[in-house]
C-alpha cells in the first residue's frame, strides 16, 4: 500500500488556492518553527458573510500542502459558520487518508481556517465564544521535536 492516496499527491503536486489575499478580510496564521509546518490563511468574504475567495501559504511537508489545498476547496463557497464546522477528519477523508503520524497537518488547516475567521470577527467587531476557537497550536507531533 502507498504511504500517501492519490489525492494527496494530486493536492501536493498541483496545490489550489496558493497565494495571497492582499486585502484579506482575515487571515490566520498557525503552526510551529519546530516541527517545520506553518500555515497562512487568507479570506475574502462578502457582505452576506460568504467566503468568496481564499487562499493559503504553507511551509511544509507534502501532507501540509495538501491539507491546506484540500481544506481552502471544501470551504470556498461556505458561508463563515459552515466553515467554522470542518473538522481535521473531514479534511482527512477528503483526501483519503493521511499517515497517523501526518495527521496533526490536517489539524493545522482546520485551526488555520478557525483563526483567520476569528481574525474576521475581530476586525469587524462580530461578537463570537471564544471556546469556537483554537489556543495556540500544541500537537503531540509538534512537541517531540
Amino acid at each position: 500500500m502507498a504511504l500517501y492516496s492519490e489525492k494527496v499527491m494530486d493536492h501536493f503536486r498541483n496545490p489550489r488556492n496558493v497565494g495571497i489575499i492582499e486585502d484579506a478580510d482575515g487571515v490566520g496564521e498557525v503552526g510551529n518553527p519546530v516541527c517545520g509546518d506553518i500555515m497562512k490563511i487568507y479570506l475574502k468574504i462578502n457582505e452576506n458573510q460568504v467566503i468568496e475567495d481564499v487562499k493559503f501559504e504553507t511551509f511544509g511537508c507534502g501532507s501540509a500542502i495538501a491539507s491546506s489545498s484540500m481544506a481552502t476547496e471544501m470551504i470556498k463557497g461556505q458561508s463563515v459558520t459552515e466553515a467554522l464546522t470542518l473538522t481535521n477528519k473531514a479534511v482527512t477523508e477528503a483526501l483519503d487518508g493521511l499517515p497517523p503520524h501526518k495527521l496533526h497537518c490536517s489539524v493545522l488547516a482546520e485551526e488555520a481556517i478557525k483563526t483567520a475567521v476569528k481574525d474576521y470577527y475581530d476586525k469587524n467587531g462580530i461578537s463570537y465564544d471564544p471556546a469556537e476557537f483554537p489556543a495556540e497550536h500544541e500537537c503531540e507531533h509538534c512537541m517531540e521535536h
